[in-house]
């Protein structure tokens, strides 16, 4: 039997599925290409001080955050599917890279930028694999109160641990605990000149964030014009502090300065092929991919929606994964799509996934023409710019929320909290796993339940306890909000017959299967043994409005053909039948 080679047709789909920049090139002309330049220039702007800050973030060399903001925007522009995510460094995929390769070499060492790189390539092959597999739906095991607090308690590390560059001392440490009590030690040799610039440019910083878009509005400059302005308002302060260090020779009375930055495109680079570097980063390697794919998901979706366009996750996972592997191969460190540069691309107009190439292009000309200027700059700068840009991040609020709505997904939101500032950022993300997969466990272990009856002069079926409805003493019906499955099932027994043993009159049970999408073994041996023993009490067990899929798969069984009673299409013709 020969094997025919794919049609033309055949491979031109298949590139358009894992290639989508053969899908909107198609259409690419001069207006969106004057959008997206437009854009590229904006995001330039902003990612140049947030590339040297990020590599500072992650105690690696300035120039590295440069690198990893150049072919892994391009390589995403390739194989992304969101029109306006804007890939890089970004605040707590940085902070959790030099968590990791602190563990396995020291810093300021080529073993450490080694480590760096490597853990780019195991990260970018991990989301790969999930893409190729089809397994973004993994990333949804992480709830939405779980990442909120990770994201607050990163951000009051990553602030933490910025503090030693504003005061100009030295201290480490990867807890909360650890960092207080390492600046404390050291809080007698405070750097004056250092503490000076630290403390100015923050309190500049936020006051551009907060106030300088209103007060330029409020003397006629346009909305848009005035946004840009505040999101590019870190570029003034670097070139500032850059003059004031030049001039007043800050390097000599004690400022950290960044110092030399190699001048030039990013080099050609291998990932160490160690066996056990690869098994000492891999765990890292997978929460780093995990956390990355959900904040970059989670942008490129709600920025996506404004839009009305569509954004593929698995595909998203490709297109995060052959980021990574760029930036493994070009110097860089790990990467994901960032909010804030996410957020000043779409404002400012990108149309398509080129504008992030363009916006690696200018990053090529600033490595090759202005890293000389970054020499006299105050590392103090670059903290206050990671300070104000983080603190954006930490939502208090989200306790208030969630104690309010859900004590379960509170303890959650605080859990993560506490064991991030705690015992650091990976078993932040290990805790919030966890905590995730156990509450809903335990949720859908204990699924919401409620006899139900008629509501008086219609067809509708309603909770006993929240409506004035009709029922009979010989019959009961219980609704099941959940699909049943081996952590509920034993619960749905229990419940059964302690409602049944306290109803002597009753000859009738019912299970109303509206929101019951699937019964898996266990259940159905439940389902079966609650047949059983309703029958030795003299009762018929029922099911009314039971799922296609669900029907399909009991009737593949003998379970039907045992059952005591019937299966009724509708609640209403089940009463009308059996009262």
């Amino acid at each position: 039997m020969q094997m025919r080679a794919p049609s033309f047709r055949q491979a031109a789909g298949l590139a358009q599925r894992y290639l989508p920049v053969f899908t909107w090139s198609r259409t690419y002309n001069r207006e969106t290409f004057a959008d997206d330049m437009i854009a590229a220039v904006i995001v330039t702007i902003m990612l140049i001080p947030q590339s040297l800050a990020y590599a500072l973030l992650a105690g690696l060399p300035a120039q590295m955050g440069i690198y990893a903001s150049m072919a892994p925007i391009i390589l995403y522009a390739v194989f992304g599917t969101s029109s306006t995510l804007a890939v890089g460094p970004v605040a707590v995929v940085s902070l959790m890279t030099a968590a990791a390769i602190a563990k396995v070499a020291q810093p300021d060492s080529a073993e450490f930028v080694a480590a760096a790189i490597t853990l780019a390539f195991l990260s970018g092959a991990f989301l790969v694999l999930l893409g190729v597999l089809r397994l973004g739906f993994l990333a949804n095991f992480l709830s939405h109160p779980v990442i909120s607090g990770f994201i607050t308690a990163s951000g009051i590390l990553i602030a933490a641990s910025q503090f030693r560059h504003i005061l100009g001392v030295s201290a480490e440490g990867d807890t909360l605990y650890e960092l207080a009590v390492s600046l404390s030690r050291t809080a007698g040799s405070v750097n004056p000149y250092t503490f000076a610039i630290g403390v100015t440019v923050t309190v500049l910083l936020f006051w551009i964030r907060k106030g300088l878009k209103q007060r330029l509005i409020g003397i006629g400059v346009s909305s848009r014009l005035a946004d840009m302005a505040a999101k590019t308002g870190p570029v003034a302060a670097i070139l500032g502090t850059i003059l004031l260090a030049w001039g007043l020779d800050l390097g000599a009375r004690g400022v950290a300065l960044v110092g030399d930055v190699p001048q030039g495109l990013p080099p050609l680079t291998l990932p160490s092929f160690s066996i056990k570097l690869w098994r000492d980063l891999a765990g890292s390697a997978i929460l780093i991919s995990i956390i990355g794919f959900v904040e970059s998901i989670s942008v490129a979706q709600t920025l996506a929606a404004k839009r009305r366009q569509r954004v593929d996750p698995n595909q998203e996972l490709i297109g995060l994964g052959a980021a990574n592997l760029g930036a493994a191969f070009t110097g860089g460190f790990p990467v994901t799509g960032g909010f804030s540069r996410s957020i000043v691309n779409f404002d400012a107009g990108a149309r398509t996934p080129a504008a992030g190439a363009y916006t690696a292009i200018g990053l090529g000309l600033a490595a090759l023409f202005l890293t000389p200027l970054i020499y006299h700059l105050p590392k103090a700068t670059l903290a206050a710019t990671i300070i104000v840009a983080v603190l954006s991040l930490v939502d208090f609020s989200i306790l208030r929320k969630t104690w309010i709505y859900s004590k379960a997904d509170f303890a959650a939101v605080l859990t993560t909290l506490l064991i991030t500032l705690a015992l650091g950022v990976e078993w932040g993300v290990v805790a919030g796993v966890l905590t995730s997969l156990l509450i809903h466990l335990y949720k859908s272990s204990r699924p919401h339940m409620a006899i139900v009856g008629q509501v008086p002069g219609s067809e509708h079926y309603r909770n006993i306890l929240r409506h004035k409805v009709i029922t009979h003493d010989t019959i009961l019906t219980l609704r099941v909000d959940e699909s049943l499955y081996f952590a509920n099932a034993r619960f749905l027994e229990d419940a059964m017959y302690a409602m049944v043993t306290d109803r002597p009159e009753l000859r009738h049970v019912i299970l109303m299967c509206t929101a019951v999408n699937d019964v898996d073994m266990s259940a159905l041996e439940s389902l079966e043994a609650i047949n059983q023993r309703l029958a030795d009490m003299g009762v018929k067990f029922h099911l009314s409005e039971v799922k296609g899929p669900v029907m399909d798969r009991l009737q593949r069984t003998d379970f039907l053909q045992h059952l005591s009673g019937k299966v009724f299409l509708s609640q209403h013709r089940a009463i009308c039948e059996l009262a």
